[in-house]
């Protein structure tokens, strides 16, 4: 196991200022150290372990704790995050004791955890819709709907996604190994729409033809790309989970995954030979 630490110095912003630490490879867990009256805001059912002095509160919405327009304004956040696929509720984790304390959150799929203070990309980080795992209080959620018929039509997963607002730190949950590339003015690289996993405001997504009919037809990768043109960074991901999914459910077989003989060389013929189940 290993462990990646972070720190900043407190600065007048609007989020909380938290350190933390990356813990583990594959299956990683953000553990967030805060300070006295510091907060952080997690999905719901992401937490690992917390100190005592850390208390938790379910609250409606984003947990940011700038909605305007009272209870109105919550309801709107609320929907917000129901569209893209998360919970109406988030969980916010505020220490009320002395000194330091600790509380950590695990994405529920294997990949890499990706933190990113806002500040530093602009104040703007759009990423998949289920990839938001945690911040510190203060970081606000919305929807990235693709302005473009042509996105919004075949751009798959990537048509609605999140949009990260603020200057504080927030912690995405991507699928297998990340990627980070820098694009500069005018560059484009093509990416399937599932591994996406984040891109910042400046980059113009949009989405383009495989090939011919015959390499969209039985090419196996899908009929349109994902067209990602800079200035700006882009976060891909090699195992985005609708694709772990399609892999285990076609795995099982429709059977449920009763075939025991996985690694025969005759396979479901030779269940059918020898009369297996």
């Amino acid at each position: 196991m290993s462990s990646s630490p972070w720190s900043h110095s407190r600065s007048a912003n609007v989020s909380d200022d938290i350190d933390f630490f990356i813990r583990g490879e594959d299956l990683q867990f953000v553990e967030i150290e805060l300070d006295p009256g510091e907060s952080a805001v997690a999905e719901a059912g992401a937490m690992v372990w917390k100190d005592a002095s850390v208390v938790m509160e379910t609250v409606f919405g984003d947990g940011s704790g700038g909605e305007e327009g009272g209870f109105m304004g919550k309801l709107l956040g609320a929907g917000k995050r129901l569209v893209t696929g998360e919970s109406l509720f988030t969980t916010v984790f505020t220490h009320q004791g002395q000194g330091k304390a600790r509380v950590a959150f695990a994405s529920p799929t294997p990949g890499t955890i990706l933190p990113i203070k806002l500040d530093s990309v602009g104040g703007t980080l759009i990423c998949q819709k289920d990839s938001f795992l945690a911040a510190a209080r203060g970081v606000q959620m919305g929807i990235a709907f693709q302005q473009k018929m042509m996105t919004g039509l075949f751009g798959g997963e990537g048509f609605i996604m999140q949009k990260l607002d603020g200057d504080g730190w927030v912690f995405v949950q991507m699928g297998g190994t990340l990627v980070e590339r820098e694009l500069a003015a005018g560059e484009e690289i093509h990416v399937d729409t599932g591994c996406v996993a984040a891109y910042t405001a400046g980059v113009d997504m949009d989405v383009t033809r495989v090939g011919g009919v015959k390499t969209m037809l039985v090419g196996g990768e899908g009929v349109f790309f994902a067209r990602l043109r800079g200035p700006g960074k882009v976060w891909i991901q090699s195992l985005p989970f609708s694709r772990l999914a399609g892999r285990m459910l076609a795995a099982a077989g429709p059977r449920g995954g009763q075939n025991r003989g996985e690694g025969s060389v005759l396979g479901s013929l030779g269940d059918i030979v020898m009369g297996g189940d």
